[in-house]
């Protein structure tokens, strides 16, 4: 592959990656926090969406066509202290790296922010990428789960992907996203009579 199909390639994948983040409305800030409250769920929901389809797509891949999979070895140290860096940012801003993007493009001023930030970051890694690394070198084989349970990659695949879509299925019968989400109220419920409440109150808009 040369480097313009892969950039146009990319492209093209992040334009339909920003269009179904837009309209799942899962960018919005109201989402996100609701989800790291435990009010919504479809934030969970979306991405359980996307997990099982990755599974079957995978699991296609890997059985029928024989296409062989690189696995990434588990960081402990990292997955965890960058997770935790991770969860806290997205409380505190009401985004993620992919969704301020599709914030600052909806018109959400608070957005940019975020994205200076996440730039600034990103500098500050690569000017101390070795000490990095260094400090969150690990050893460690690569053992996929279908290596621990003795079965082909695509039938674990598969289970999976049904025990997560019975879950989800399971989730919306209980919430429904016709309940979850507004109208017009930045992902959220309609506040009902005197109510205040911190994310009901919310009022990071976009700006027309």
């Amino acid at each position: 592959m040369s480097v313009l199909s892969g950039i146009l390639i990319g492209l093209l994948t992040g334009i339909v990656f920003g269009f179904a983040l837009e309209k799942s409305r899962v960018f919005e800030p109201g989402v996100i926090i609701g989800q790291m409250q435990l009010k919504t769920f479809i934030m969970l929901k979306v991405f359980l969406a996307a997990v099982i389809t990755g599974l079957v797509a995978l699991a296609v891949l890997n059985g029928v066509f024989g296409v062989k999979l690189s696995l990434k070895p588990l960081l402990w140290k990292a997955d965890i202290i960058g997770g935790l860096i991770l969860g806290v940012g997205i409380v505190i801003a009401g985004a993620c790296p992919g969704t301020s993007l599709a914030q600052a493009g909806a018109g959400y001023r608070d957005a940019l922010f975020v994205v200076a930030g996440g730039i600034a970051g990103a500098i500050a890694y690569g000017y101390n990428d070795a000490a990095i690394t260094a400090f969150f070198a690990e050893t460690g084989g690569k053992v996929g789960f279908d290596q621990l349970v003795g079965l082909p990659f695509w039938m674990v695949a598969l289970a999976l992907a049904a025990v997560l879509a019975i879950f989800l299925v399971v989730l919306e019968r209980l919430t429904s996203w016709r309940e979850e989400i507004g109208k017009d109220l930045d992902g959220l419920t309609e506040p009902g009579p005197g109510s205040t409440g911190a994310l009901q109150g919310r009022e990071a808009r976009p700006v027309h």
